[in-house]
């Protein structure tokens, strides 16, 4: 079992012109399966009405820590249905957090 760590930035389009939003999102869990680049990887966090899952862009192994770091493509939310901050509460709710920039420098 490996330490998988999905990592997301989310931007509003609309929302970046009033106040500049935009979160960096992480989820971690133990799998067996390792994404590679070109993976497109689902969450129930994820709302169906933007995409179907997000491409993985980059992994990173640490194997002295057993963990893997996989960016995956940001989203910029073009659509006005939902704002930024709705979207990163459906995320939190399936297990997401924000984190800093600073936070994951440090665990990387």
């Amino acid at each position: 079992m490996m330490k998988i760590n999905l990592l997301i930035f989310i931007s509003s389009i609309k929302e970046q012109k009033e106040t500049n939003i935009g979160e960096i999102v992480i989820k971690t869990f133990e799998s067996d399966i390792r994404p590679v680049k070109g993976d497109i990887l689902d969450d129930p966090g994820f709302y169906p009405g933007f995409h179907n899952g997000y491409e993985v862009v980059k992994v990173t192994i640490n194997y002295a820590s057993n963990e893997c770091w996989v960016s995956l493509s940001p989203l910029e939310l073009e659509r006005e249905e939902t704002d930024i901050e709705t979207y990163i509460e459906r995320l939190k709710v399936n297990g997401w957090c924000i984190v800093s920039k600073e936070e994951i420098r440090k665990k990387n």
